[in-house]
């Protein structure tokens, strides 16, 4: 799979290390079903304190929650027994140099809690609203976009993906109902992910219809169709159902005893079954991109043996969750953390590469250099779906000249800015507004929101906690009966 470049930056700082939370109770959920509550739970509101003159009000942020837990009662312990001496905070050898312990800390770090619980969240619900949308949007012209009425034909696509080792379920066959029943999955599999249900399975089937859809015509995209091309395989290596999901509150409402295994989910084994069953099928027929040793995803690595490692991998983990919930659901849950925290790294850095190449790319390029790159696309029919306003955007030079110097400042400077909080979040908001901007007087609002999508992986968590608080109270305000129910 190739993809073309951008650009158009998308800002990004430092993911913060979230609070931890376990793994799902079944092959789909990434909540923690042993102590009954969600991975991570949304805080309450953020309070506002009040003193005697309503002058002096201020607004308190919350702080990053931790899942509520039973109460602990302080052990009764005998007036003669001794003094219990305190365990050390960590065992270490005598001989354990300082390179050695750093390395300890690190690992313990790396697989101890899943990082940025509330970011991925936002990922995983940004990414499927995007291409759920598109796909709403372009529902008349599918056919012409996708399907066999395109000008990019079946037999076409099928000796480029022969080339270029890519995947796409479309070139199994050029049949028009096969076409309307991918189509839709991929809509539906959008949804489901967008509200977090059955997050892992649907993780897998939200990348199949990206890839299956943009690979059976290339043409057709733009840069946050790369972006979304890409983000697409991460998130199924991400837990981006820790928080704001189905999934936790399915977690939570339905919980088994207190250290013991995940509760019966009938629901996510006939699932499991059906996509291996499907999956099985497919393999006997010999449908093209599903080899075991040829092109794939990873080098000698193919796509018919990666979605049998994916199937396999949800099945083991929920059979060792069940039958097995000791030291083999430890070690699992440190390699899915492991993953997740790999996987949020490899997100930071494909955004911040983003970044750079464009802001080094604009560089190079007269237009830029002379401050009137942006003058021109103002001008463009296509790009105009306001005409006046281009216009008199367009006509005032200095808001051309600092726009242009600025986007190439902000883009080139943002990956030199990760480890300094401030400064990234004053280039975080800019890029975000040169996004939106776009979307609005460019008429690119897929492509901005993509990339806004992409910038919040490096959002405050305490900005997504107080978001979260904020979205909870209008919800709350405008379904009041909902609420008395739960109550």
């Amino acid at each position: 799979m190739t993809t073309g470049r951008t650009d158009s930056g998308v800002a990004a700082a430092v993911v913060p290390a979230q609070n931890r939370s376990d793994s799902d109770s079944d092959p789909d959920s990434d909540t923690d079903t042993d102590t009954g509550r969600p991975a991570a739970t949304v805080p309450a509101q953020s309070r506002t304190e009040h003193t005697d003159s309503p002058a002096q009000a201020r607004t308190v942020w919350p702080t990053v929650p931790q899942p509520p837990g039973p109460p602990s009662e302080p052990p009764t312990v005998p007036a003669s027994a001794p003094a219990p001496r305190p365990a050390p905070a960590t065992t270490a050898r005598p001989d354990e140099t300082r390179v050695e312990r750093a390395f300890g800390q690190a690992f313990r770090r790396v697989t101890g809690s899943a990082f940025a619980p509330y970011q991925s969240a936002v990922i995983r619900i940004g990414f499927a609203a995007t291409w759920l949308f598109f796909l709403l949007r372009e529902w008349p012209y599918r056919h012409e976009l996708y399907g066999p009425h395109g000008p990019w034909s079946g037999d076409m696509a099928r000796r480029l993906l022969d080339g270029n080792e890519a995947f796409s379920v479309l070139t199994w066959t050029d049949n028009r109902g096969w076409f309307e029943l991918v189509y839709g999955l991929a809509v539906v599999a959008s949804a489901l992910l967008l509200v977090g249900w059955r997050t892992r399975t649907m993780s897998v089937l939200f990348m199949v219809g990206v890839l299956s859809l943009q690979n059976r015509s290339i043409f057709i995209g733009d840069g946050g169709d790369n972006v979304l091309h890409l983000m697409a395989i991460y998130l199924v290596l991400t837990r981006c159902g820790q928080v704001w999901s189905l999934d936790a509150r399915r977690a939570a409402q339905h919980a088994g005893p207190p250290g013991g295994g995940p509760s019966r989910d009938l629901t996510g084994v006939v699932l499991w079954a059906v996509l291996g069953l499907f999956l099985a099928v497919a393999q006997v027929l010999g449908l093209s991109g599903l080899s075991w040793f040829g092109p794939g995803p990873f080098p000698n690595v193919g796509w018919g043996l990666t979605f049998w490692l994916l199937w396999l991998s949800h099945g083991v983990w929920w059979a060792v969750r069940r039958y097995a919930p000791g030291e083999p659901r430890t070690v699992l849950d440190m390699i899915t953390k492991l993953i997740h925290n790999g996987a949020l790294l490899v997100i930071v850095v494909e955004v911040c590469l983003i970044y750079a190449t464009a802001g080094w790319y604009k560089i190079q390029g007269t237009r830029w250099q002379d401050g009137t790159a942006v003058y021109y696309p103002m001008h463009l029919d296509y790009f105009s779906p306001w005409p006046e306003l281009s216009r008199v955007l367009a006509d005032n030079g200095l808001m051309i000249m600092l726009i242009t110097y600025g986007t190439v400042i902000v883009q080139v400077a943002f990956p030199f800015t990760l480890f300094n909080r401030r400064l990234k979040n004053v280039l975080l908001v800019a890029m975000i507004c040169e996004h939106l901007s776009i979307a609005f007087l460019l008429g690119l609002p897929f492509f901005s929101l993509a990339m806004i999508t992409a910038d919040a992986v490096f959002l405050p968590t305490v900005f997504l906690v107080w978001l979260g608080a904020r979205v909870t109270s209008v919800r709350d305000r405008v379904l009041p009966r909902r609420t008395a129910v739960r109550e």
